[in-house]
């Protein structure tokens, strides 16, 4: 038994339950590689303040959930809490928003870190993938990227999900509402945490989950009824293209999620089957983030969705999605010479696409096609002396039990012939 664990609030991704990760994985990157999003990978870790400055200094990702740490030179760094701040701060970096070409579309994949309270569907490692439109202010991109999740959850049979879509408004009608909700909210009986935050940014009171807070918030003004005309038309223009899209969405006006930088489209999805940690992905719009991490005005969207929760709404529909056999093939070679001429097979169909495995240790004809059996192989190769002799190896069904031999030399092919 191992002498350390994994540290709380964490978890490893072992076989067999590792191949589901990789899956939804694939599923989720898959729509946005054939709409032109392009891969990006991120440290991670970054300077504290790209985080303070990009995903807000009121919020709890900042204030509490932060794995911070100084290096020996005295730099103020975090890992990172998520993905969207690193991919712009990249981008920006890079240049990439002065190739002519806009929008920037790029797409990452990774893991990130907060320091929560663990439970189910709430880690402190956890896994997203994430797609960011960099530099275009169009309803369709914001349209295009839902759609793109949406597709990608279906893609996987999940069905129990919902899509939630608000719109925030922008530096032009937001500061107006900010005004009225703040005056709402000086007049509730809130705590002395959550009364600082109405300075600070209002919008995060209404995103607190405590029911005594939520009670209280019944009355509290909706950005939908301050919206200036301008953020109306662009959220009726990406309402329309959802509904053309037959994507369906539900509107909630209380949805503002966690982070500071939105402005206009907000949307979150949902799945009923996960209780209290229901957000399987979700995103917006964030046409200011840029300046604030000191680039130029480049209005932005994007969306990060949980891989993880993503496979606990599988096991909670009962989806047993359609995995690629880790081994289709395995190799019980009967003496060393055996073993030679069967490791040149296994290399040859691992050239020619065919997962293949072999028994390694010299063990015995029983406890390898024990182990054959296990592997979840559809047929086994079995050498020995007699076979090596004329020239053949056998050719095992593991399913039916029938066995056939087949010439060595066109034993790459005869296997090819059967797996199809």
């Amino acid at each position: 038994m191992s002498t350390f664990n994994a540290p709380r609030g964490t978890y490893d991704l072992l076989p067999p339950d590792s191949a589901t990760y990789l899956a939804v994985r694939e599923a989720m990157a898959a729509p946005l590689r054939r709409s032109g999003y392009g891969y990006v990978e991120t440290p991670g870790f970054e300077s504290v303040e790209l985080f303070a400055r990009g995903v807000g200094e009121s919020t709890d990702i900042v204030t509490k959930e932060m794995y911070t740490l100084t290096t020996r030179g005295g730099d103020e760094l975090a890992l990172r809490p998520e993905g969207t701040a690193s991919v712009l701060r990249a981008a920006l970096e890079a240049n990439l928003h002065r190739g002519g070409n806009l929008p920037v579309k790029l797409w990452y994949s990774g893991s990130y870190y907060r320091y929560e309270r663990p439970q189910k569907g709430r880690y402190r490692h956890f896994s997203q993938v994430g797609a960011e439109a960099i530099g275009a202010e169009d309803p369709t991109l914001d349209a295009e990227l839902i759609v793109l999740a949406y597709d990608a959850y279906r893609s996987l049979g999940l069905s129990g999900f919902r899509l939630l879509l608000n719109s925030l408004g922008d530096r032009t009608c937001r500061p107006g509402y900010r005004s009225a909700l703040q005056e709402f909210l000086r007049g509730l009986d809130l705590d002395e945490q959550t009364r600082a935050r109405i300075e600070i940014n209002p919008l995060r009171v209404l995103d607190d989950k405590r029911e005594g807070v939520q009670r209280q918030l019944a009355g509290a003004p909706m950005m939908r009824d301050h919206l200036c005309e301008e953020c109306k038309a662009f959220h009726e223009e990406v309402r329309a293209l959802l509904t053309d899209a037959g994507v369906p969405f539900e509107d909630d006006p209380r949805l503002v999620r966690g982070l500071d930088y939105y402005t206009r489209t907000t949307f979150e999805f949902v799945h009923d089957g996960l209780g209290s940690q229901s957000a399987i992905g979700g995103g917006g719009r964030y046409d200011g983030l840029a300046e604030m991490i000191g680039g130029p005005q480049l209005p932005s969207v994007g969306w990060a969705l949980g891989v993880d929760r993503t496979v606990l709404a599988l096991e909670a529909e009962g989806v047993d999605l359609a995995l690629p056999a880790a081994t289709e093939v395995y190799a019980v070679p009967l003496g060393e010479e055996a073993r030679r001429r069967l490791f040149h097979l296994v290399t040859e169909l691992r050239r020619e696409g065919v997962a293949a495995d072999l028994a390694y240790g010299g063990k015995g004809m029983k406890n390898a096609m024990k182990s054959a059996n296990r592997s979840g192989a559809r047929f086994a190769l079995l050498l020995g002396e007699r076979d090596l002799a004329e020239g053949v190896v056998q050719l095992k069904d593991l399913t039916s039990g029938e066995q056939t031999a087949v010439r060595l030399a066109a034993a790459v092919a005869g296997v090819r012939d059967k797996l199809r």
